[in-house]
């Protein structure tokens, strides 16, 4: 809801880090890479209930997901790493419910099923919407820069980053933030549908 006003900022505190990163030659694909692996480590500290080591291996995953793209910026953007990128993203967004069910599979399994499922609502419209635009030659006013059209929506990038965040420092109200996330991105599939197909008529 809110990722297209927070670009800014986060390009602002991006630029060093990832000028030092690609005057050292580090490529923005290995950076994806590595970010994935620590949301791969993130995922094993939450099965395990290590909330704190969770937490921090999520952030860290999150800022080297800022990072790629800096870099990318600097060295030249490929349709590699923009198909990368968000082929990751997805996949470790729908990890993370996993790691609490594994956890506790009583409380926090089936919960987690159907924010797994929302996800995969909010995601697909999201690609599905992305690659008509790109037949039809359209980009997103609102993030000029990025690979892919993105489609905003009540739960984008920035919302979802919050959530995890919270179910770490309150691990036990993972199943009802679950509900309502999953609420909230039942209505931002509807809404991502509903652009399309009044766009694409």
């Amino acid at each position: 809801m809110i990722d297209a006003r927070l670009q800014p900022l986060q390009r602002a505190a991006l630029r060093h880090p990832a000028q030092m990163l690609a005057a050292r030659g580090v490529k923005a694909d290995a950076i994806s890479i590595a970010g994935f692996a620590v949301g791969l480590l993130a995922v094993a500290a939450l099965a395990l209930g290590w909330w704190t080591a969770a937490l921090v291996l999520i952030a860290a995953n999150r800022i080297m997901d800022g990072l790629d793209g800096a870099v990318a910026r600097i060295q030249g953007p490929t349709d590699r790493g923009a198909f990368l990128d968000i082929a990751l993203d997805f996949v470790f967004y729908a990890l993370v419910p996993v790691g609490f069910a594994l956890h506790n599979p009583a409380a926090n399994a089936l919960p987690a099923a159907v924010l797994i499922a929302a996800f995969v609502g909010t995601g697909s419209s999201f690609l599905a919407f992305a690659a008509i635009a790109a037949r039809r030659g359209d980009r997103a006013a609102a993030f000029p820069t990025k690979g892919i059209y993105y489609l905003g929506g009540l739960t984008e990038g920035f919302e979802t980053i919050v959530l995890f965040l919270a179910m770490c420092l309150i691990p036990a109200s993972f199943p009802l933030l679950a509900w309502i996330f999953a609420a909230a991105c039942g209505v931002t599939t509807i809404l991502r549908w509903h652009q399309g197909w009044t766009a694409f008529r």
